[in-house]
């Protein structure tokens, strides 16, 4: 039997997105006029930071952008702000670091109108160990570490909605329900896809909840459920489809394989750095949220739309 062809795509707003792809390079384009560089007075007591949180957060994405180390990333922000014509004062390399563990990292990203359909994944990213090149050479002289870096992406704008860093020992359907808590209350959910990790009650159950249809893939060996709660009969309502039509048609019909854009998502993700530059779990949190940020201020600048090529 021979095998398909491939399905080419070809992009219609080229001119557009050659524009966007031009405008990530710039230097200052992420650098607002209107920032607040200095922190105001909180009025506690003890001594007031100097620098506020969106300052904090421009240094540490300009270090993750061009992986930086901490002293050269205070150098670059320097320059950048005298490109500017800004006479800013610059956080030293201490600062940045003992900020970055207790920085609440602001993510942005865009609504569109009606529903919320969101595309649930996970990935492990290194911390501790040695490279790939090092490894294959001359083996591995310790082990391994790694972290799970768990996104729900919107549809609609190809933006992450809700990010969670976890232990490599954590799976993927505990944390399914902290990811759907960071949608907020008043954002109707339509529809959460994910394979079949996420084929459990709690996933079903949180999905539901939320109002929203889950569109997950049974597993090969999976059963009826007790049809006990409006989350198991909706759960053996995709059991019988697929059955009774075929896995594949299930998929086709479903869009299930929607899935495949987060994991390009990830791709994007691991594009800034195979390996986390920090050893502290609040610090290497803030580095993965300042990616995400990165990623949707990209994506914010247009991104490719393509058609299918008959």
């Amino acid at each position: 039997m021979s095998k398909p062809e491939a399905v080419r795509y070809r992009a219609t707003n080229w001119n557009s997105y050659n524009k966007a792809l031009k405008q990530r390079g710039s230097l200052l384009i992420r650098l607002d006029k209107d920032m607040v560089w200095l922190a105001c007075k909180a009025g506690r007591p003890g001594r007031p930071p100097v620098f506020s949180d969106a300052a904090i957060q421009f240094c540490l994405m300009v270090k993750v952008l061009f992986s930086l180390p901490l002293r050269q990333t205070t150098g670059m922000v320097a320059s950048i702000l005298k490109m500017a014509g800004f006479n800013w004062p610059v956080p030293d390399f201490s600062t940045l670091s003992r900020r970055q563990k207790t920085l609440a990292v602001q993510i942005p990203h865009r609504r569109a109108p009606g529903p919320l359909n969101l595309l649930v994944d996970s990935t492990g990213i290194k911390f501790l160990g040695d490279g790939e090149w090092l490894a294959r050479k001359h083996g591995t002289h310790r082990r391994r570490q790694y972290r799970q870096v768990h996104l729900a992406m919107d549809t609609a704008t190809g933006d992450i909605r809700a990010v969670e860093f976890t232990s490599s020992r954590e799976g993927d359907s505990p944390v399914l329900p902290d990811l759907l808590d960071q949608i907020s209350a008043d954002e109707q959910v339509g529809t959460v896809t994910g394979d079949g990790a996420f084929d459990t009650r709690q996933c079903h159950t949180a999905i539901v909840d939320r109002g929203g249809t889950a569109i997950i893939l049974i597993r090969k060996n999976g059963r009826l459920w007790k049809e006990n709660c409006p989350a198991a009969r909706a759960r053996n309502d995709i059991l019988r489809a697929s059955k009774r039509f075929g896995r594949a048609n299930w998929k086709h019909w479903s869009g299930y394989h929607a899935r495949s854009r987060i994991e390009a998502k990830m791709h994007c993700l691991k594009s800034f750095g195979e390996r986390i530059a920090s050893q502290d779990p609040d610090r290497q949190t803030a580095e993965i949220h300042i990616r995400v940020a990165l990623i949707n201020r990209f994506n914010a600048l247009g991104s490719a739309e393509t058609e299918r090529v008959a």
